[in-house]
């Protein structure tokens, strides 16, 4: 039976999800897509609450360039309509070119200047919102697994940190590694290597809950972030995912094989209130996974 190392994890806000009848499509949300200047590309629904714009790192859509403000602007739904208002930005909020001095109504492909970034405001119902939807989702995940890419990944990270910090709420990371996942492609060949990530990508996604976030972050490396959970509770779900995979066969070189991973977790704390101290602390525990014989779950405490 593999060996367990440590422990600890928890927290994020709850979020509520619609959920349509079957004969329903579920509706869409107004958003912001950035088309010019940092955060090209970057896209964010408007769903009920107010979403803050700013160069905070709480900030719904943060833009961290310094041409703008800590909180810029902010952008709400009031009925059937959605609403922007500038709050005292250095670089006054611009919208279609045009000063904001005060509180006005979006209209759908409205130009918003944000310091050097340019959004445009797409409205639920303009047909220009799929399209970017699609744009969205191949921006945003890894095209092998469908799990989120790295780059979305960090940039939730960020985020949950940030909340976590203001709230002083738990939260966990794990990272995962392909045991000896070298051997399996240098022997058997990529294609046979790329169909064992799709299998554990699937399985990850599966395992994933609620406002778990799971990403491929590397080659054979993947993250998962458990916001609102205990450092126990994390253990205890990484402990499932290894036994998950572990249990699984992959079909190379025409033989079924198995196939484990190793995990290393760390939790949020003050002296971990930045990604990179909390992936770093979470790859040494990986590492010593890896050290003590592979295919077990360890933390970093």
């Amino acid at each position: 039976m593999p060996m367990t190392c440590d422990k600890q994890l928890e927290d994020t806000t709850q979020r509520t999800q619609f959920s349509p009848g079957p004969d329903r499509p579920a509706p869409r949300s107004a958003c912001l897509v950035v088309i010019h200047g940092e955060g090209l590309g970057k896209r964010i629904d408007i769903h009920d609450h107010p979403l803050l714009v700013g160069r905070v790192q709480d900030a719904d859509l943060q833009i961290g360039h310094k041409s703008v403000s800590r909180q810029h602007c902010r952008i709400w739904r009031d009925g059937l309509r959605y609403r922007i208002e500038d709050l005292g930005a250095t670089n006054p909020t611009r919208v279609n070119d045009k000063r904001l001095d005060r509180v006005t109504t979006l209209e759908d492909g409205d130009r918003i200047t944000v310091g050097d970034s340019i959004l445009k405001f797409i409205s639920q119902d303009s047909v220009e919102a799929s399209y970017h939807e699609e744009i969205y989702q191949l921006a945003v995940h890894d095209p092998l697994t469908e799990l989120y890419n790295r780059r979305h990944f960090c940039e939730v990270t960020d985020k949950e940190l940030a909340r976590a910090t203001r709230h002083d709420r738990p939260l966990a990371l794990c990272i995962i590694d392909v045991d000896l996942f070298k051997p399996v492609n240098d022997r058997y060949g990529h294609i046979a290597g790329d169909e064992v990530l799709r299998g554990i990508g699937l399985a990850l996604r599966d395992h994933a809950r609620g406002d778990e976030v799971a990403a491929r972050i590397g080659g054979e490396e993947f993250a998962l972030l458990l916001p609102e959970t205990s450092c126990d509770d994390a253990e205890h779900s990484a402990e499932r995912l290894r036994a998950r995979i572990e249990s699984m066969t992959f079909p190379l070189g025409g033989e079924p094989q198995k196939i484990t991973i190793s995990i290393g977790i760390a939790s949020f704390s003050p002296d971990r209130a930045t990604r990179g101290l909390l992936m770093a602390a979470a790859d040494a525990a990986l590492y010593r996974a890896k050290r003590e014989g592979r295919n077990r779950v360890c933390v970093e405490r």
